[in-house]
């Protein structure tokens, strides 16, 4: 076995990819280490990733000794996203109903709506503005508080504890203590659904749960909801808009053809790919793959960020391209976890990205603005971004 590769690695710039990962896609997957945790190994090719997440022979449970955790959160914590069947299975069924295109598809105009009223608040105040903070973060925050029927005050402490939750810069105690501190909040919500039933996704989900489903399973559903409900789309929106401004010949090819917008979504999140370190697995058996043998029980991270720029994905995958033919892209994973939310994040990208560049025809990033990165994290994203118009 040859000597692991230390990970993660720095990345180039805001819109890049560390540059290694290039060098890794053209051999097998590789043993890698992480300061401060155990070796595991480390997929960077499409086909390869692609494989693996469709294996029956992966685990996705955090509770396994030799699960390759990357996030400072405790075991057991991520509900149905860190369980495998046929507990997986169960909860997924249960949610799989509220995420149906038919039923996404429906909350267009609430979500137009909420744009705009931030949209409407950002025309009206000072210049240059954090894009972050008042439109990439707040826009999926009130789409989910109105989803799950959370008052939406409370978002700037969701939001806080989420942040923790996703950094794995962090010990362990801290994320945990988020993650007990966000399902703490959550329980006593649930509580007041339970005694007074709302017509809420968090309501409903709640009407349905049989004796199966217990309160704990509840809260964690709850909590992982809020949190991938906003944290993705969050940083998914804030990086687009980046790599629309830095790239104004394709954004001058979405305004001069705005009904490639579904289009230009799917590229966007091939190129910009958030997730960084949070599709991890271990083997339950000796897997093949790639050229090499992982054995049962070694660690897996999968580079989803690293597959989706593979050149069995598109040609040319360096090149952002709007216009571009759909892709098989692996930014919503594959197999039995594909993100369940997929499609109310390409609806908020969709209208968030559409509403912004049409309401605000001149945006720029601020003279002499340098965005900066969220590297220490699961999921991708900007600290900041100062734009003008």
């Amino acid at each position: 076995m040859q000597a692991p590769v230390v990970y993660p690695s720095k990345r180039e710039g805001p819109l890049e990819p560390p540059a290694e990962f290039a060098v890794l896609r053209q051999g097998p997957p590789v043993w890698m280490v992480v300061p401060g945790r155990k070796p595991c190994w480390l997929v960077t090719r499409f086909e390869d990733a692609r494989a693996l997440l469709g294996d029956r022979r992966i685990s996705s449970d955090d509770t396994r000794a030799d699960y390759p955790q990357m996030a400072a959160v405790p075991p057991g914590l991520l509900s149905f996203l860190r369980m495998d069947d046929p507990r997986h299975g169960t909860i997924r069924r249960l949610l799989t109903p509220e995420f149906t295109v038919r039923r996404i598809s429906a909350l267009r105009t609430a979500i137009e709506d909420a744009a705009d009223g931030l949209l409407d608040e950002l025309a009206a105040g000072p210049r240059p503005v954090d894009l972050i903070a008042h439109y990439a973060l707040p826009l999926p925050s009130l789409v989910i508080c109105r989803l799950l029927g959370v008052p939406f005050e409370d978002h700037e402490f969701f939001q806080s504890r989420s942040a923790a939750i996703m950094s794995y810069d962090d010990p362990p105690e801290v994320g945990g203590r988020a993650m007990l501190e966000l399902g703490d909040y959550l329980g006593r919500l649930i509580d007041a659904k339970t005694r007074e039933p709302s017509d809420d996704m968090l309501g409903r989900v709640i009407a349905k749960a049989g004796a199966d489903v217990s309160r704990e399973d509840l809260v964690g559903i709850a909590r992982l909801l809020i949190v991938a409900g906003h944290e993705t789309t969050a940083n998914m929106l804030g990086v687009s808009v980046l790599a629309l401004l830095q790239h104004p010949d394709q954004l001058a090819a979405l305004r001069a053809d705005p009904t490639i917008i579904q289009n230009a979504v799917e590229e966007l999140l091939r190129h910009q790919t958030i997730v960084q370190a949070a599709v991890a697995r271990t083997a339950t058996e000796d897997i093949d793959v790639g050229g090499v043998t992982i054995a049962a029980g070694d660690g897996v991270i999968v580079a989803v960020q690293s597959a989706n720029r593979d050149e069995t994905v598109a040609e040319d995958p360096d090149r952002l391209d709007l216009t571009r033919p759909p892709t098989r892209h692996l930014a919503f994973g594959h197999g039995a976890h594909q993100c369940l939310g997929q499609a109310l994040a390409r609806l908020e990208l969709d209208i968030g990205l559409t509403r912004l560049f049409s309401r605000l025809p001149s945006l720029a990033l601020a003279a002499s603005h340098l965005p900066q990165a969220r590297e220490t994290a699961a999921v991708y994203g900007l600290h900041d971004l100062q734009v003008t118009w």
